[in-house]
C-alpha cells in the first residue's frame, strides 16, 4: 500500500518537470485578477422521508418514524483567483454557505438542517473556508477547504449544501490523456454539520489516475487510505459503441474492493456484516451496465453484485470521511442496493423532451430490485436470520433547466422515491419502508 502511494506521487512531481508535448495551462494564465471567477447558488430545498410501519429488528414490533421533513434556504457562495502569470503560478479562494430554516422543521435529521443537542433545527447557519493553490505547466495543487469528486471519497452534494474537506489534493495532467491525483485531508464536515471537523476524521490519503485512450474508451482506479478505518479501492472502465443513425451503446464497469482496519471501533462497522470477528471484514462490489442512447431517449440495463462478510460501508460511525455518496455505481437512489451479499438489477429509462419542443425538460424513471441479501441476528452476527431479503426502488425524476433569458440556467428539480424491503432488512439493518420526496429550486448568479 506504501508503495503505491509513494509511485502515484513521485509520478506527480516527475510529470510537473517534464516538457509535454501540448499546452501548458500556467503558461496561457491571464493572470490573479483577470481569470477570476465569482458565483453564487441561490437554493431552496425541501426533502420528506414519510416512513411507514416497519418492524424494528431489535426489538422484533411494529414501530411507527415520524417522518423527517426539512425545508431551507441557502446561499452557496464561490470565489476564487486565477493564477499569477510566471513559470509558478498562486491563487486564492473562498467556499462557503449561508443557510436558514422555512417552517418548524421538527422532524429534521436527513442530513439536510442541522440539529441542537436536544434535537431541534437551527434557525441560521454558516459554514465554509478558503483556499490556497499553485499551479506549475498542467500541474495544480490546492490547500483549504475543497468539495470533493473522488470515486473513493466525495462529498455529498444531494442535501441542502455540500459536505466540505479540508486538506491538500494534487492534480496533474502532464501526460496527454493521464490525469493523476494525490491528496490527503484531515478534517471532514457533513451538509448538516456546523464544526468544521464534525465527523472526526483523522486522516485520508487518496491517490488515483484516470487515461483516456481515445474518444471511445477510459478507465480509472482509485485509492484510498483513512487512518484506522479502512482501505478502498476502485477501478472503472468505460467504453462507448457508436452505431448508425447517430445511436451509441456505452458499457461500463465499475468496482470497489474495501478492507477494514482491525482498529476501527464497533460503531464504524457497517450495518450488515455477518461475522463476530470483527478483526477480518472486506467487502467486494461491482457493477456492469449497457446504455443505449439513440435521439432523444436512453435506456440502460445494469447488473450489481456484493460478496465478503459485510456490506459496501460508507459514513457510519465516526472519522470515515463519507457523506454517504461515495458510491460510483449504477443502481444507486435512495437505496445503494449494497447489502450483504446482496445481487440487484435496475432498469432506467430518460426522455429529453427537447424532441418534443420543450428544451431543458427530462424525465428519469427507473426500478431496482434487489435480491439475496443476508441478515445476522444483531446480538450475535455470526448467526443469521436469513439470507434471502429483498429491496427493491421504484425512482422518477422531472427536471427542468431554463434555456435562456434572465433566469438562464435556473432548474426546478421534483425527485421521488418508492421504497419498499422485506421484513428482515427493515430499520434495524436497514432504512425501512420510505416514501421520498425531494425538490430542488437552483438560481445561479454570476459575479465575474
Amino acid at each position: 500500500m506504501q508503495n503505491t502511494k509513494k509511485l502515484a506521487l513521485a509520478v506527480l512531481v516527475q510529470t510537473a518537470l517534464i516538457s509535454t508535448a501540448f499546452a501548458s495551462e500556467q503558461s496561457e494564465s491571464k493572470g490573479f485578477v483577470e481569470d477570476a471567477e465569482g458565483s453564487v447558488l441561490f437554493r431552496t430545498g425541501y426533502l420528506n422521508r414519510d416512513k411507514t410501519n416497519y418492524r424494528d429488528n431489535t426489538t422484533g414490533l411494529e414501530k411507527q418514524v415520524d417522518d423527517t421533513s426539512s425545508a431551507a434556504q441557502t446561499a452557496m457562495v464561490k470565489i476564487e483567483s486565477g493564477y499569477t502569470k510566471g513559470i509558478v503560478g498562486f491563487g486564492v479562494g473562498i467556499i462557503g454557505d449561508a443557510s436558514f430554516k422555512l417552517g418548524d422543521n421538527n422532524n429534521a435529521g436527513n442530513g439536510m438542517i442541522p440539529q441542537h443537542p436536544d434535537g431541534s433545527a437551527y434557525d441560521h447557519w454558516a459554514r465554509g473556508g478558503g483556499i490556497v493553490k499553485a499551479r506549475i505547466s498542467n500541474t495544480e495543487v490546492r490547500y483549504g477547504t475543497q468539495v470533493l469528486d473522488l470515486p473513493v471519497l466525495a462529498s455529498n452534494t444531494a442535501r441542502l449544501v455540500p459536505e466540505y474537506f479540508e486538506g491538500v489534493l494534487a492534480t496533474s495532467r502532464e501526460i496527454n490523456g493521464l490525469e493523476l491525483t494525490a491528496g490527503k485531508f484531515t478534517k471532514n464536515q457533513y451538509s448538516d454539520q456546523i464544526k468544521s471537523d464534525g465527523n472526526e476524521l483523522d486522516r485520508a490519503v487518496v491517490w488515483g489516475a484516470k487515461y483516456k485512450f481515445n474518444d471511445a474508451l477510459n478507465a480509472s482506479y482509485f485509492g484510498a487510505d483513512i487512518k484506522d478505518r479502512l482501505d478502498r479501492h476502485y477501478v472503472n472502465a468505460n467504453y462507448k459503441q457508436a452505431l448508425v443513425n447517430n445511436s451509441s451503446l456505452t458499457y461500463d464497469f465499475s468496482g470497489y474492493h474495501t478492507k477494514w482496519d482491525t482498529k476501527a471501533d464497533g460503531s464504524a462497522y457497517t450495518y450488515s456484516h455477518t461475522t463476530s470477528d470483527l478483526s477480518d471484514l472486506s467487502n467486494n462490489i461491482w457493477a456492469i451496465s449497457g446504455t443505449y442512447n439513440t435521439g432523444n431517449h436512453n435506456v440502460m440495463m445494469a447488473y450489481q453484485q456484493n460478496t465478503g462478510n459485510t456490506g459496501y460501508d460508507y459514513g457510519l460511525g465516526k472519522g470515515v470521511g463519507d457523506g454517504h455518496q461515495t458510491i460510483y455505481l449504477p443502481n444507486s437512489y435512495l437505496s445503494d442496493f449494497i447489502g450483504n451479499d446482496e445481487k440487484s438489477v435496475q432498469l432506467q429509462y430518460t426522455y429529453d423532451f427537447a424532441g418534443l419542443n420543450v428544451p431543458g425538460l427530462s424525465w428519469t424513471t427507473a426500478y431496482v430490485y434487489g435480491w439475496d441479501i443476508d441478515v445476522a441476528d444483531l446480538s450475535n452476527r455470526s448467526q443469521l436470520i436469513v439470507d434471502n431479503a429483498t429491496e427493491r426502488e421504484f425512482f422518477n425524476q422531472v427536471k427542468y433547466t431554463v434555456q435562456s433569458g434572465f433566469a438562464k440556467d435556473a432548474s426546478l428539480r421534483l425527485r421521488h422515491s418508492y421504497y419498499r424491503a422485506s421484513d428482515e432488512y427493515q430499520a434495524g439493518n436497514y432504512i425501512g419502508d420510505t416514501n421520498e420526496w425531494r425538490v430542488w429550486l437552483d438560481i445561479p448568479v454570476k459575479f465575474f
